[in-house]
């Protein structure tokens, strides 16, 4: 097809540099879930060590980020400095983290208006270095600084300096890669300057540790391959906001769909009602240092092992006290991100519409769920823990549809009556058990029907049991309707799942 506009006058339209770099920055980024970016390049690029220094003795701040992994020749580190260094459409290895090619850029200008990129090819002795200055581009245009090998060894020298001057360094460590930020200007520009330093240190040792701790949990809790990261003076611990380790944190059933060739999971969880006093406590394996259970009430994206998203529900519901034992892990490969609309700083997705009903519906039976664990949270002191010790009259016994409330037939005043009893009479006092047991889980709205089926079931009450049951009813003077409307409904039974023989006996 022939272009219509091939000879007509035009000019240029290049945008102006300082401007369009502030602009680009604006992509709501923080300090932590920026350098949540670079880190993201740093584990694509196989780094097993990790390290964020951080200078704020002095102004303006300088913070260098280093790591082991594979590093860029000097080609590399050109492409990767460009905006941006690669399609959108390119399509991506298992594990690589990347979407757009501008993370790196963008959450370095979001919060320096100069940085530098040092690396190097790993197995090789020479860096080679590039330089984004905003105060360049305003005085020369698109331009970016080649840095000279004496700027290259002072900066060197520099991050080695502050490396060596905190505590726990890396042994056996030689980066190959490291970015440095001249000028934390959100910090040196908007905040009084009797406040700076303060509150670049509880950042550091706060926000940051919390949200590096649970956005890479995965990679710094491997067994193979185990990532470590150090922030100035200590090392991440990981935080894993699905502590599955705990008895009663209960799952919900999974559901998957498969996307074009990748897939979307999803995977509900509550948390025991014991949690909320936990967490008030603080030192809790429910929540971060600072966060709270409804801080990290909802949703958790995970996108190549990596969580890009937590708390909230996004638009789907909204939170709620009663909703704060609620959690949904969300799994999604790197090739669906077109479809979720994952932004820049991978901090917001929308979920299709064709998959929104099936997230609302899943999500809704989760908010119920949770809704029963909170409501009952006046029980939780009760054990509910193999092995444990059971001196109380009820106990807590996990279902697929909640926790049931049973009275505990190992409670000492309970278990001696029954010993004291011949059989006749521990099947009338186990009988009465099943009933309060049942009642009691009807009223909690968490009662999993266990339907009659002729045999043996969980709580002992066979065929012939059943039958002797009626006809000791019967002679005491229990009328029939009795037995089908009360009775038999408050064992748990429906009454087409009677057999016909006990039918016959109950209406004779």
């Amino acid at each position: 097809m022939k272009d219509q506009h091939k000879n007509k006058p035009h000019e240029d339209a290049n945008p102006n540099p300082e401007y369009l770099i502030k602009s680009i920055a604006e992509q709501g980024y923080s300090l932590e879930t920026s350098l949540a970016d670079l880190i993201d390049n740093s584990i694509s690029a196989n780094a097993d060590k990790i390290e964020v220094l951080i200078k704020t003795n002095e102004e303006p701040f300088v913070l260098f980020l280093a790591d082991n992994g594979d590093g860029m020749g000097e080609a590399s580190l050109v492409k990767n400095m460009q905006f941006p260094s690669s399609s959108i459409d390119d399509i991506r290895v298992v594990g690589d983290m990347g979407r757009f090619g501008l993370g790196m850029k963008t959450a370095s200008f979001a919060q320096t208006r100069c940085f530098t990129v040092i690396s190097r090819e790993k197995g090789t002795k020479e860096y080679k270095a590039r330089t984004w200055n905003v105060s360049y581009l305003k005085e020369n245009g698109w331009k970016i600084i080649i840095n000279s090998k004496e700027n290259i060894a002072e900066l060197l020298s520099q991050y080695r300096l502050i490396s060596n001057e905190y505590l726990n360094s890396f042994s056996e460590y030689s980066p190959n890669t490291i970015i440095v930020w001249k000028g934390l200007y959100k910090y040196e520009e908007y905040l009084d300057e009797f406040n700076r330093r303060d509150a670049l240190k509880k950042e550091i040792s706060g926000s940051i540790s919390d949200h590096l701790s649970m956005v890479f949990h995965r990679f710094l809790e491997r067994k193979r391959n185990k990532v470590s990261i150090r922030i100035n003076n200590f090392f991440v611990e990981p935080f894993n906001p699905f502590p599955v380790n705990q008895p009663d944190f209960r799952p919900i059933e999974y559901k998957q769909k498969s996307i074009e060739n990748d897939y979307i999971k999803i995977e509900g969880f509550i948390l025991p009602s014991r949690s909320i006093d936990e967490a008030r406590k603080g030192n809790s394996i429910w929540t971060t240092t600072g966060k709270s259970l409804m801080d990290m009430e909802g949703m958790y994206v995970y996108r190549a092992d990596r969580l890009i998203i937590y708390g909230g529900w996004n638009g789907i519901i909204s939170k709620a006290p009663r909703l704060q034992l609620a959690r949904l892990k969300v799994e999604v490969g790197n090739s669906v991100d077109h479809r979720l609309q994952l932004n820049v700083s991978k901090s917001r997705i929308v979920v299709p519409y064709d998959l929104r009903n099936s997230f609302y519906n899943y999500i809704t039976y989760l908010k119920e769920q949770a809704e029963k664990e909170f409501y009952n949270r006046g029980i939780q002191k009760l054990t509910s823990v193999k092995g444990a010790p059971k001196q109380m009259l009820f106990e807590k016994k996990p279902s697929n549809k909640g926790m049931l409330l049973e009275i505990n037939h190992d409670f000492l005043i309970l278990k001696n009556l029954r010993d004291s009893l011949n059989t006749s009479q521990r099947k009338d006092i186990d009988l009465i058990i099943k009933m309060v047991n049942t009642t009691i889980n009807t009223i909690k709205q968490v009662h999993e029907d266990k339907y009659f089926t002729g045999n043996i079931d969980d709580d002992g009450i066979s065929a012939a049991d059943l039958e002797m049951m009626v006809r000791r009813l019967k002679s005491n003077g229990i009328q029939s309707e009795q037995i089908m409307d009360d009775i038999l409904p408050a064992l748990g039974f429906r009454i087409d799942s009677i057999p016909e023989k006990i039918m016959r006996l109950i209406n004779e």
